[in-house]
């Protein structure tokens, strides 16, 4: 309806959304995630085939996890990428904005540019789900299209939303597809599916720098073309 007064509590949910890169230790009730994940699960997807697939990973078995995949990059395990997620070459305005946000991220932490030692560190962190006491790993039947892939990403950005209703922060992680041949065996995920991405869930720790920055947006003005007559 033109002029309706909007839901401030959806758009605030939205707009509230951040890449969190540092949480609590404080635990996520299952039934919480489990609502989540059926909340996101209403996202649409092409004659409503709901293409995605989880694997949430909690307590002991995280930590497993985590150690176990950590211990393998440490040790050079060699990079198994099945897609790329990024551009083969890279040009402005993308590169621009990917290097802000890259400095903006390490200038919060103190790492200095060229520091590669603290890089590393920092990139690390990626594969313990930055402390978050809960990982979700999201994969996808390997026969599916490029409509699929628009699917889940509708049903990642409904989980973060709906994980703002319950005060809580996500981060989603590209990282994981840099492995996933070692995550399929760690986590005993069949051959005929694709690991495509992991997140991280649970309550922002507020004191952390690198959760103090925020990332910009650029306004509808600039990407936006309204065809009106």
């Amino acid at each position: 309806m033109n002029g309706a007064v909007p839901d401030e509590a959806v758009l605030d949910a939205i707009a509230g959304r951040r890449s969190v890169r540092a949480f609590l230790a404080t635990p996520v009730p299952r039934k919480t995630v489990t609502r989540i994940l059926n909340v996101a699960a209403r996202a649409p997807s092409g004659t409503n085939i709901q293409p995605w697939q989880a694997v949430v990973l909690t307590g002991a078995a995280r930590a497993r996890f985590c150690d176990r995949l950590i211990a393998h990059v440490r040790a050079g395990g060699p990079a198994e990428q099945e897609y790329s997620y990024y551009p083969q070459r890279w040009r402005d305005p993308y590169l621009s904005r990917r290097r802000k946000v890259g400095w903006d991220l390490y200038a919060s932490l103190g790492i200095g540019k060229g520091d590669r030692d603290a890089t590393a560190r920092q990139h690390l962190r990626n594969y313990a789900f930055f402390d978050a006491p809960v990982g979700m790993i999201f994969t996808m039947d390997r026969d599916m299209e490029i409509g699929s892939w628009l699917d889940l990403g509708m049903f990642l950005q409904n989980a973060m939303i709906a994980a703002r209703a319950f005060g809580l922060d996500t981060c989603p992680q590209a990282a994981f597809a840099r492995y996933p041949a070692t995550i399929a065996r760690l986590l005993d995920i069949a051959p005929d599916r694709q690991v495509i991405v992991g997140m991280a869930l649970g309550h922002r720790d507020p004191d952390a720098p690198e959760n103090g920055f925020a990332t910009n947006r650029e306004d509808a003005a600039s990407f936006a073309r309204f065809v009106e007559e």
